[in-house]
């Protein structure tokens, strides 16, 4: 029977499902996005010889996701504030999954770059509001604290787990199933989100367009950037097709600079870098994962080609990297930054991390992994150490308001740091073993000489790292939480909970981004 004219349909019962099963499929989305940034380093080899790419431009292959990623972060995150976070997130994941399937079916290498930059788009919009997502369904400091631990251990096991599996998958198979991988996952992923995750409004306050210019401007830019370092091994550094590259980038950097400092939302307001900490945490970021990053592709590279690795072989060759930066970065940094101090131990790890790319840079064409390389891998597991420091220290004199895009540079800035340090390295490492090799050197001897200098160059990057921190990083100052004396770690929790609940209600487009 038809209702009477004034009578209204009852609203009906928003569907209610446990918030770990929530916190599930968000960390599920995220562990696609970190596999993806290990498991295919194994694989380059592989795809380099089926695909055709040349020495210098496989180093694209990871670059151009990075890139991506990195560059699109900021951008991403203030889309989520102006459609809706679980929109934002659900749409990343399809881009994600779709571009993986795109990836897996690559036949050329112009196919798999077109491919990886967008799957670096989609994992950009996906890991913008992943947290923010899990901030909100945990209000609570105590649950907070748990659930942003099981976020952050999906971190360090996937980029565990990535190592291992690209060696499994490209042996026992081929390397296009590092990419498929991810197909059951994501449809699975994105079916049970669309249904289980709360739906969300548009933040509260968030008007106007997002910094679509700004946005192409960035990213523009540190693509230029990275091209440039890539092709000067063919161009050579002194030539003018390198400079105009890097002139041409630096001056989009340039632009983008000039315009936030105009806009009226921009994508990075630029007051976030008036303090120490938050500059000079990004800086070192910068140095230390391009330093890292480049280490974990060339390592690869000198055990596969010089050593005579096979594939599944070094990846288990590099899981004590990965399980110890896992291990220490959950189960002992927090405890350590507490009782020494957020700098002191940004230091010391720095140090362990520069005693272990010095020592790899002097390996020797008949290396032994248990002498040569066993010892890299548990020192520059010191990482553990630094990476949990950095974020404390980037966070520490953030604002309530600006905790958001604060936490999306620093995120930006890990994913250019490792774009850049894959590229030069690599390109460093090219052109002296093309050098060698033309002076007669045999192909082990040329390659193994190529991994010196670029060793000795991480070497030099951690170095300089170490003495930034020491002149530049001030102590935070210790924090008190109703009422008890907290950690900078509680604070910086604290404070990016508290930036979220006031996202809601009173900051501006500008201050959510991130």
């Amino acid at each position: 029977m038809a209702l009477p004219a004034t009578a209204k349909t009852p609203p009906r019962e928003p569907r209610t499902y446990p918030r770990g099963l929530a916190l599930t499929l968000l960390c599920a989305g995220m562990l696609m996005v970190i596999l993806d940034g290990t498991i295919v380093t194994v694989a380059l080899p592989s795809i380099g010889a089926d695909l055709g790419f040349s020495s210098a431009d496989l180093a694209w292959v990871m670059n151009i996701y990075m890139i991506a990623f990195g560059g699109l972060l900021l951008l991403a995150g203030r889309l989520g504030d102006l459609f809706g976070r679980k929109r934002m997130f659900l749409a990343g994941l399809a881009v994600f999954t779709v571009a993986s399937l795109l990836c897996g079916v690559a036949t050329s290498p112009e196919m798999l770059l077109a491919a990886r930059f967008l799957q670096g788009a989609g994992g950009a919009m996906a890991s913008a509001v992943s947290l923010g997502m899990i901030v909100t369904l945990y209000p609570e400091p105590a649950e907070q604290g748990k659930a942003i631990g099981a976020f952050s251990f999906i971190g360090a096991a996937g980029a565990s787990l990535g190592l291992v599996l690209g060696g499994v998958l490209t042996e026992a198979a081929n390397w296009h199933w590092i990419f498929l991988v991810n197909l059951p996952i994501g449809v699975v992923t994105l079916l049970v989100a669309a249904r289980v995750l709360d739906a969300d409004s548009p933040a509260a306050g968030a008007r106007g367009r997002a910094d679509i210019v700004g946005a192409v401007l960035v990213t523009g830019g540190l693509m230029l950037l990275v091209y440039a370092v890539v092709k000067a091994e063919s161009y050579g550094w002194g030539s003018a097709r390198t400079w105009g590259l890097l002139a041409g980038s630096f001056g989009l950097l340039a632009l983008f600079t000039l315009r936030q400092a105009r806009v009226a939302a921009p994508l990075l307001p630029l007051r976030t870098f008036r303090s120490r900490n938050v500059s000079g945490a990004n800086v070192l970021q910068v140095l230390t994962i391009a330093a890292l990053f480049g280490f974990q592709v060339l390592v690869v590279l000198y055990m596969q080609h010089v050593l005579g690795f096979g594939a599944a072989e070094t990846g288990w060759a590099m899981f004590p990297t990965a399980l110890t930066i896992g291990v220490v970065s959950l189960g002992l940094s927090a405890r350590v930054i507490g009782r020494f101090g957020a700098r002191n131990v940004l230091v010391a790890g720095l140090l362990m991390l520069t005693a272990g790319m010095a020592y790899l840079a002097r390996v020797p064409v008949d290396g032994s992994y248990l002498v040569d390389l066993l010892p890299v891998f548990v020192l520059i597991g010191g990482g553990g150490l630094v990476l949990p420091a950095l974020a404390t220290l980037a966070m520490s004199d953030a604002r309530p308001e600006d905790a958001g895009v604060v936490s999306g540079l620093f995120n930006t800035t890990q994913q250019i740091g490792g774009a850049l340090g894959v590229a030069l390295l690599n390109t460093l490492s090219t052109s002296r073993a093309d050098t060698l090799a033309g002076e007669g050197k045999s192909a082990a001897e040329a390659l193994t000489g190529g991994f010196h200098l670029a060793f000795t160059v991480g070497t030099v990057l951690l170095a300089a790292s170490a003495v930034i921190a020491v002149l530049v990083i001030r102590t935070p100052p210790t924090t008190v939480v109703a009422g008890n004396a907290a950690t900078p770690e509680t604070a910086t929790a604290t404070a990016t909970a508290t930036a979220t609940a006031t996202d809601e209600a009173t900051t501006t487009p500008a201050d959510r981004t991130g």
